[in-house]
C-alpha cells in the first residue's frame, strides 16, 4: 500500500503544480500549446521506444499477461460504446464529453504502472508492464483516435481521412520502432539510449503538469455522474475485467498481480493531450484525471492484493 502511495502522491502534486504555474506563472496559452506538443510528438515517443527497444519479452508469458489486458481493453470500449446511448438520456453527455469518458475508462498510466511495477517486483515486474505496453498502447491509440475523430470532430471523417489520423499517431510508430528493434536485436549506441532515455524521463514530468494547466478546480466542488462513473468503470470494472480474463489464461503469482496493477492505475495523462488535440473535452478529462488519481491511492493497494 506504501508503494502504491508513494507511485501516485507525486503524480497529483505534478498536476497540482502545473495548476499553480499556469495561473501564477506562465499565464500564456502559447506556452502550454508547445509544450503539449513537446510531449505528445517528441517526449512520449522517446520514453516508449527506449522501453520497448530493451524489455526482456522471452522471460514472461506473453500471451497470458497481453492477452488479459489486450481483452479487457476491448470488454472496457465494448461496454463504454453500449452506454453511450443510455450516457446522453440520462446525464446529457454530448460527444466530446463522451470522448472524455471513454478515454478515462480505458487509457492507463503507463508511468505508474511501471513505477510499482519496478518497486514491488523489480526487473521481473517492469518486463511484465512492458508486454502490457506492447498490448495496450497501439490498441489504446487506435481506439482513442478513432473515438475522438468519430464523435467529437465536428464533421465526421472518411475511413481514408480516419486510417491516415490513426496512421499519423506518433505514440503508435514508437511502439513499432521499439518493438522492431528488440525483435531484430539491433544495437543501439550507449549516446542513443541515454539520449532517448533523458527524454523520456522527462514525460512523466511534463505531461502531468500539462493536464495540471488545463485543470479547473471548481469543477471538483460540482461533480458530475460522467466523472464519477468513469471513475468506477476504471478503477474498478476494468481490474476486475482483467483479474478474471489472466486467472482464465492461467496467470498466478506475479504475472497476474502485474496484469491487477497495469489496469488500475489512473487514465494516461497524454489522453489529455490527445483530447486537446482532436476537440475532445479536455476540462472533463483532466478532472477526472485528478480523481482517478486521488482515489487510485486506495483501490490499487486493495486491486493488487486481491490478484496476489
Amino acid at each position: 500500500m506504501l508503494t502504491a502511495f508513494a507511485a501516485l502522491v507525486p503524480v497529483f502534486l505534478l498536476i497540482v503544480l502545473g495548476h499553480i504555474l499556469r495561473r501564477a506563472l506562465l499565464t500564456q496559452d502559447v506556452v502550454w500549446v508547445g509544450l503539449e506538443h513537446l510531449v505528445y510528438y517528441v517526449l512520449f515517443p522517446a520514453l516508449l521506444i527506449d522501453t520497448l527497444s530493451r524489455a526482456n519479452l522471452a522471460s514472461v508469458p506473453i500471451a497470458g499477461v497481453g492477452g488479459a489486458l489486450l481483452l479487457s481493453v476491448l470488454l472496457m470500449s465494448a461496454l463504454c460504446l453500449a452506454l453511450r446511448p443510455l450516457l446522453v438520456r440520462w446525464l446529457g453527455i454530448d460527444g466530446p464529453a463522451f470522448t472524455s469518458v471513454f478515454q478515462g475508462a480505458t487509457r492507463w498510466q503507463t508511468f505508474v504502472a511501471l513505477s510499482v511495477a519496478g518497486n514491488l517486483w523489480g526487473d521481473p515486474g517492469v518486463t511484465l508492464a512492458a508486454v502490457g505496453m506492447v498490448a495496450m498502447i497501439p490498441l489504446l491509440n487506435i481506439l482513442a483516435v478513432w473515438v475522438l475523430a468519430h464523435y467529437a470532430s465536428p464533421r465526421r471523417l472518411s475511413w481514408p481521412n480516419l486510417l491516415l489520423t490513426i496512421a499519423k499517431s506518433p505514440l503508435i510508430w514508437a511502439c513499432i520502432v521499439g518493438l522492431a528493434i528488440n525483435l531484430i536485436g539491433l544495437p543501439v549506441p550507449k549516446p542513443l539510449h541515454e539520449f532517448a532515455d533523458a527524454l523520456g524521463r522527462c514525460s512523466l514530468a511534463m505531461g502531468l503538469l500539462v493536464v495540471g494547466a488545463g485543470l479547473k478546480l471548481d469543477g471538483l466542488r460540482r461533480l458530475g455522474g460522467a466523472a464519477m462513473l468513469t471513475v468506477v468503470l476504471k478503477l474498478a470494472v476494468m481490474p476486475a475485467m482483467a483479474i478474471a480474463l489472466g486467472m482464465a489464461f492461467g496467470l498466478t503469482g506475479t504475472s497476474l498481480a502485474v496484469v491487477a496493477c497495469c489496469a488500475s492505475v489512473p487514465s494516461a495523462s497524454n489522453g489529455y493531450i490527445l483530447a486537446r488535440q482532436m476537440g475532445g473535452d479536455a476540462p472533463l478529462l483532466a478532472q477526472i484525471l485528478t480523481l482517478q488519481t486521488l482515489l487510485a491511492v486506495l483501490t490499487m493497494p486493495v486491486v493488487i492484493a486481491l490478484a496476489a
